[in-house]
C-alpha cells in the first residue's frame, strides 16, 4: 500500500474503519456484560469479577505501549489483524466454560488486543481525514463505538447464559469486524512517533489536566467495570444488567456533550469542578437508592458514567489549551501513561478492599476521587488565570474507556505539529 497521506479521503472512504470498530464493539459489549454477570452469579470466587476488571486494565496498559513498536515493525494492517485474532482467542477461552483464572487471563489478553486495535483505528482515521472534518470524524467514531458497546450489552440481555452461545456470537462479531479493514483501499499511515513521557512538562503546562486524566482513568474503570458486578451481585437479572449497561453508554454522550459545549464558553476548570461535584452527588445517591427502584438507579448510573467520561474529555481539552504545539507528543504520551496507570491501580485497590468495605466500595472510591479532584481544581483556580478564549480549542467527544493515543497517531516527520495534538482535534 501507499504510504502517502490521503488527506482528501471522503467520509465514505473511512467507513471501513468505523464499520469494523462498530461491529467489534457489539461483540465486546456482549462480553463486558457476560463475564461480570457470570462471575458474580455463579460459584466463582468473590474477588474474580474485580480481578477481571483489573486484568483488562493491565492488559490495556501493555497494549498502549507495544502498539507503536509493533506498527513500526510490520505496519498497521498486519498488527490490526493480529490484535483481532487475540480478541477472538480471548472470547474462545471464555467459551470453553467457566474457569475464573482462565477468564481473568482472557480479559487481560483482551485488554492488550482491544487497545491495540483501537489505537490503530485512531491512527488510520487521523491519517485519512482532511483537517476540515477530522474532528467531526473522530467524534463520530467515538460515539458510534460507545453506542456499539451499549448495543452489545443489550444483545447479551436477549441471549441464553447457559452454554457458550454468548462468547461464540462475540467471536462471530469479531471475525466479521476484520473484513472491512481487510478489504479497505485506504493507504497505511506513516509509522508513529516514539513515545516520549515528560511528567514535569505536563505538570507545568496543566496540573488540572494531568490530574484530571489521572483521576478519570480510575473513575472510569470503577464505574464502568464494577457497576454490572454490583448489580448482578444484588440479584438483578440478566436483562436488567444488560439494560443498565446499555443506558450507561447513552449517559456518556448526553452528559459529556453539553458539558463540553459549556467548557468552550467559560473556564474549563469551572466545568470540571461542577462535574466533580456531580459525581459526588450521584455517587451518594447510588449508595442510598435501593435496587427496588431500578429505573431511578439506572438514571443515576447513567449520569455517573457520563460525568466520569466528562472529566476525561474536558481535562484533555484543558491540557491542550495550555500546551505549546512542540510539546503535543510528550503531553499525549504522558496523559496516556497517567490514564493507563490509574486504570490499573484503582480497580486493583477496589478489588482488594471490597471484601473489607463491602460491595459499594467502588462507589466510595469514586466519591473520594471526585471530591479530592474538585478540591484540587479549586486550589488551582485561585492561583492561575483561565486560558484566554482565543487560545482555547474546540471541545471534542472522547471516552475514558479506551486509549486516547495522540502520541501514537503523530508521525515522526510531523512531530510537534498541531494536526496530531492529543485528542481528535485535527486542527487548532
Amino acid at each position: 500500500m501507499s504510504e502517502h497521506p490521503a488527506h482528501n479521503a471522503s467520509l465514505i472512504s473511512i467507513f471501513s474503519i468505523i464499520a469494523s470498530m462498530c461491529v467489534v464493539a457489539i461483540g465486546n459489549g456482549m462480553m463486558f456484560a457476560y463475564i461480570p454477570f457470570m462471575l458474580s452469579t455463579t460459584d466463582a470466587p468473590s474477588w474474580s469479577a474485580g480481578a477481571a476488571v483489573t486484568a483488562s486494565a493491565a492488559g490495556g496498559l501493555i497494549g498502549c505501549f507495544i502498539t507503536g513498536p509493533l506498527i513500526r515493525r510490520v505496519g498497521h494492517a498486519r498488527v490490526f489483524a493480529c490484535s483481532m485474532a487475540l480478541v477472538v482467542l480471548s472470547w474462545v477461552t471464555v467459551g470453553f466454560g467457566l474457569d475464573p483464572l482462565a477468564w481473568i487471563f482472557a480479559r487481560g489478553l483482551y485488554g492488550v488486543a482491544g487497545n491495540v486495535n483501537f489505537i490503530i483505528s485512531q491512527s488510520w482515521l487521523n491519517h485519512a481525514a482532511a483537517n476540515s472534518w477530522r474532528g467531526k470524524a473522530m467524534s463520530a467514531f467515538y460515539m458510534i463505538y460507545i453506542f456499539g458497546l451499549g448495543l452489545g450489552a443489550w444483545v447479551f440481555g436477549q441471549m441464553p447464559v447457559t452454554g457458550n452461545v454468548v462468547p461464540l456470537i462475540a467471536v462471530a462479531f469479531t471475525a466479521i469486524a476484520i473484513l472491512p479493514i481487510g478489504l479497505t483501499r485506504l493507504p497505511n499511515p506513516p509509522p508513529p512517533a516514539h513515545v516520549s513521557v515528560d511528567v514535569k512538562m505536563a505538570w507545568r503546562a496543566s496540573p488540572v489536566g494531568l490530574v484530571g486524566v489521572l483521576a478519570a482513568g480510575g473513575l472510569s474503570m470503577m464505574v464502568q467495570g464494577f457497576a454490572p458486578i454490583y448489580a448482578a451481585g444484588n440479584g438483578v437479572g440478566q436483562q436488567d444488567v444488560a439494560l443498565l449497561m446499555f443506558v450507561m453508554q447513552f449517559g456518556i454522550v448526553f452528559i459529556q456533550y453539553p458539558m463540553g459545549i459549556v467548557s468552550d464558553r467559560i473556564d474549563r476548570r469551572l466545568v470540571l469542578l461542577l462535574t466533580a461535584g456531580l459525581i459526588v452527588v450521584v455517587g451518594l445517591a447510588a449508595l442510598v437508592v435501593p435496587f427496588s427502584h431500578f429505573v431511578l438507579l439506572m438514571l443515576i448510573f447513567s449520569i455517573f458514567a457520563g460525568s466520569v467520561e466528562t472529566v476525561y474529555s474536558i481535562a484533555n481539552a484543558h491540557a491542550n489549551d495550555r500546551t505549546a504545539p512542540e510539546d503535543f507528543v510528550s503531553l499525549s504520551s504522558t496523559m496516556l501513561l497517567a490514564w493507563s496507570a490509574s486504570a490499573v491501580f484503582v480497580p486493583l485497590l477496589v478489588t482488594t478492599l471490597t471484601p473489607v468495605l463491602g460491595e459499594q466500595t467502588f462507589i466510595y472510591g469514586a466519591i473520594l476521587v471526585a471530591a479530592a479532584y474538585g478540591l484540587f481544581v479549586v486550589a488551582r483556580v485561585r492561583v492561575r488565570a483561565p486560558v484566554p478564549a482565543s487560545d482555547a480549542e474546540s471541545f471534542e467527544l472522547m471516552s475514558a474507556q479506551v486509549p486516547h493515543a495522540g502520541a501514537l497517531i503523530e508521525t515522526a516527520e510531523n512531530e510537534g505539529k498541531p494536526a496530531a495534538a492529543p485528542g481528535p482535534q485535527g486542527e487548532r
